[in-house]
């Protein structure tokens, strides 16, 4: 039998490379899986990507509550019920040092990456199955300290505390509640991050960081994808207030 089969997911950013991947994982393992995200464009692209009749799509702003209700209403009408949500959607914010970093960027990265995932856990809770999963992506950054990216950092930090919160309040119901925690991962975030690290350097930078990586290379999205899968199945259902690592070694030096 497949690990998600006859379950229904919920894809906040839906769109980026780590949804998109763990959609396409999602579907091959048996779900139905409603993508969420900004553009409608991306969201129509990814979808004709994945040549699936069980994947569907809603526009929303992750820090509206308006929009966070709709798609988690849309995705009961459409497929009847909430098994998963992968509460996933985040931003990067700029690279500078606090003293320097622009108040509305800060606003900004703490809107999406903070309230975004309350409010996703807020309103899908009332939708999801007893006995189902919310997995928030969270980061290296939401354990570890690092200089010029204190929203993001901020930001990632407390989407921990949501998780934690999140799982002692819905364990009655058994639904399990879990963080993933990346290390920088091979995609369009880190591009962007590279070159403000270094402005016209992006490569160097990106050797720089993998070589603090005791693997010595980025994640892919596949391997957050699969981790992904492992809590959202089955396998982890006596596994909830965690968080789990994913980092090539980086935490463990």
């Amino acid at each position: 039998m497949k690990k998600l089969e006859n379950k229904v997911a919920i894809i906040t950013g839906g769109s980026g490379s780590i949804g998109k991947i763990t959609a396409k994982l999602f579907l091959e393992e048996g779900a139905k899986v409603m993508l969420v995200d900004l553009s409608e464009d991306s969201l129509k692209k990814t979808v004709q990507e994945l040549k699936s009749e069980n994947v569907k799509y809603c526009v929303a702003d992750v820090s509206k509550a308006v929009e966070v209700e709709h798609y988690a209403t849309e995705t009961t009408k459409a497929f009847g019920k909430v098994d998963v949500f992968f509460n996933n959607a985040g931003i990067e914010g700029v690279v500078k040092p606090i003293i320097d970093y622009p108040e509305e960027i800060f606003d900004k990265v703490i809107a999406v990456n903070v309230k975004g995932v309350w409010l996703g856990n807020k309103h899908v809770l009332p939708q999801m199955n007893d006995g189902g999963s919310i997995i928030i992506t969270s980061s290296v950054a939401g354990l570890l300290g690092s200089p010029n990216v204190s929203a993001y950092i901020t930001s990632k930090h407390a989407s921990v505390g949501i998780m934690r919160a999140t799982a002692i309040e819905a364990a009655p119901r058994k639904i399990r509640v879990n963080s993933v925690h990346p290390s920088p991962v091979d995609n369009q975030m880190m591009r962007s991050l590279e070159e403000g690290f270094s402005p016209g350097h992006g490569a160097e930078v990106k050797k720089q960081l993998e070589s603090t990586i005791p693997l010595r290379r980025y994640a892919e999205s596949i391997d957050i994808a699969k981790l992904v899968l492992f809590l959202a199945s089955d396998d982890s259902q006596y596994i909830t207030g965690t968080t789990h690592v994913i980092d090539g070694g980086m935490v463990a030096q």
